[in-house]
């Protein structure tokens, strides 16, 4: 049996960027109440995606302890220590304040003891408050830092959502990424991005897809200007966000060049260390971009289903 298929690799290099949120975002985004150091919420940020739960450092254990994540305290851990007497009490949060972190939430509109406030304010970390159970809390703030501190980087690029396909469209400027993509709108499929796609790396190394919160909805037309998508075709033909499944560049048709006639040859992206699958599209006068992408995504779906038709084809001839 011949090998009959290769794959080609293209690769996006990104410089890593740190990234922070500030502690009052988190505030402000889950209606947290601040009970001390007010003046000091301003100046703090957040680099570290998980979070704490400092049953065992109130108990004395402090291996592994990381002073980058925010502390959460429920009404199990405020039970036990408040079972202490005062002096203990003091001892334990002492320790514990001590070893510095970014903030503490107290959930379930729990108070803080005086000996809790006393080590707040000595090391300057703001105590802070949440009305809702601890469980949801955790569970909604590992999501959020989760998502807000995500590996990311910006493409000059058109996303839309095709047949449930994210299809991120890339090209030199004027190919015709943003006239294909208000093609594709008008037969009823969505516009996530356009000029500007901010990706982001999500769980499992799923690569996720955005607008810039100044340009979403909007799309450029040469000739015409900025048009407001959602207006002119209602909310049905807007996303948020979508998760990347197929890379398609445009280029210029150059008659010199040999392009894909079978479609056997896999071309895979590589975005934050990512592999998405891959097409380059010749574009000539009079082709039809949107049905070609249409068809594209209905094949890469058909390709994740287990059916390749052009080594499908291959193998009858090469078997």
């Amino acid at each position: 049996m011949l090998k009959y298929y290769n794959i080609t690799i293209k690769s996006i290099y990104t410089k890593a960027v740190a990234i922070m949120i500030k502690l009052t975002d988190i505030i402000e985004k889950f209606n947290l109440r601040v009970i001390t150091c007010e003046d000091k919420i301003d100046i703090i940020t957040i680099d570290n995606t998980d979070v704490n739960r400092p049953g065992l450092q109130l108990n004395g254990y402090f291996e592994f302890f990381s002073d980058a994540k925010l502390q959460i305290i429920g009404l199990s851990e405020t039970s036990y220590i408040e079972s202490l007497e005062p002096n203990e009490r003091r001892t334990r949060y002492e320790r514990f304040f001590a070893l510095g972190f970014p903030a503490l939430i107290l959930s379930r509109n729990l108070e803080p003891t005086e000996e809790m406030i006393e080590a707040s304010l000595k090391y300057e970390i703001p105590i802070l408050g949440y009305e809702g159970m601890t469980s949801h809390l955790l569970i909604s703030v590992l999501l959020y830092l989760a998502d807000e501190l995500a590996d990311s980087v910006s493409k000059h690029g058109v996303l839309v959502e095709v047949y449930g396909e994210g299809i991120l469209i890339l090209g030199d400027s004027g190919v015709g990424k943003s006239e294909t993509a208000l093609e594709l709108v008008k037969r009823g499929h969505r516009l996530v991005a356009d000029d500007i796609v901010i990706i982001k790396k999500g769980a499992e190394g799923a690569l996720i897809g955005t607008s810039p919160d100044m340009i979403r909805h909007f799309i450029e037309i040469r000739g015409i200007g900025i048009l407001d998508v959602k207006n002119l075709y209602g909310v049905g033909s807007v996303k948020i966000k979508q998760q990347l499944d197929l890379i398609v560049e445009l280029e210029v048709w150059d008659p010199a060049k040999d392009y894909e006639r079978l479609g056997i040859e896999d071309r895979m992206y590589e975005i934050l260390g990512s592999m998405t699958p891959s097409l380059l599209i010749p574009v000539i006068p009079g082709r039809n971009l949107a049905i070609v992408l249409e068809v594209a995504a209905m094949n890469d779906r058909q390709k994740k289903m287990g059916y390749n038709a052009a080594k499908s084809v291959a193998q009858r001839i090469f078997v």
